[in-house]
């Protein structure tokens, strides 16, 4: 019942936002920029601000070691999204890569793979879903940039985070806080360059997100892939693909938050 009741909303959510002035590319845009600009004062208000406070306070290798230990987490489940892809090679690389930091790296706080040249390849259920052709589609609020698609992943990455496995609920969301605030700090001078730069923070925002993400899945050529989630100073990872042709999708957050910095964000420095 719950079920058929969302669905409902979001019908009758899509009714209201779409009209004569909504963006082609992007139906529910009345809807979306709402979303954006309240999920937007959050970020100034509350999120930023502890950010900002934890990169001040927090000494750059202990911030680096944090970053590594969410990575090592997400490669985890990388392996299995890779797998799910049909991409063999790339789910041995990165199942190597969860061994090598988590034995050798002291649970992945050190980065012993990127040291030994092992490639990361990020992989979502999200990715996964498109990589097989299922379209994107509708945004859910307060989530940060995602489509429908990337919604639906998100929950199952959330289920297949290692974080979420543990049943100390007072450490799960204590670690997950942590990782949620040193993905918005590893951000400020992205968010900062995105206030200066955009006219149109939303638009920005939006078509930015759709590039990333159709490079993520389509199986064709590597390219150079703009991560966000590695220590300062490295070095961007090749993506595991390149462009489809972008589906229309919706933008309801301006600051970056991965879909699950505990399953994130996508983690950080």
């Amino acid at each position: 019942f719950k079920w058929i009741t969302a669905v409902a909303v979001l019908v009758l959510v899509q009714g209201c936002a779409t009209g004569p002035s909504a963006n082609p590319a992007d139906p529910l845009e009345p809807f979306n920029r709402t979303i954006f600009s309240f999920n937007d004062k959050v970020d100034v208000a509350v999120v930023k601000p502890v950010a900002s406070v934890y990169r001040e306070l927090t000494p750059k290798l202990v911030r680096t070691g944090v970053t590594n230990f969410f990575g090592n987490i997400r490669d985890v489940w990388s392996v299995v999204n890779s797998a799910l892809q049909a991409k063999p090679q790339q789910a041995f690389e990165n199942l190597f890569r969860v061994t090598t930091n988590t034995v050798f790296g002291v649970a992945g706080i050190f980065d012993v793979a990127s040291e030994m040249n092992i490639p990361r390849h990020s992989a979502d259920f999200g990715q996964t879903l498109g990589y097989w052709g299922v379209p994107t589609g509708l945004v859910l609020p307060v989530l940060g940039p995602s489509s429908f698609r990337d919604t639906v992943g998100t929950v199952v990455d959330f289920n297949g985070n290692l974080l979420t496995r543990t049943s100390d609920v007072g450490f799960r969301n204590t670690v997950s806080a942590v990782g949620i605030v040193n993905v918005r700090a590893t951000l400020l001078d992205a968010g900062d360059l995105l206030e200066q730069a955009a006219l149109d923070k939303y638009s920005f925002a939006r078509d930015i997100y759709l590039q990333r993400r159709s490079s993520m899945i389509s199986p064709a050529r590597p390219e150079k892939e703009e991560r966000f989630d590695l220590p300062e100073g490295a070095q961007s990872a090749p993506a595991d693909s390149a462009p489809e042709t972008p589906a229309p999708v919706i933008v309801p957050s301006a600051a970056a938050a991965p879909p699950s910095a505990a399953t994130a964000s996508p983690a950080a420095n």
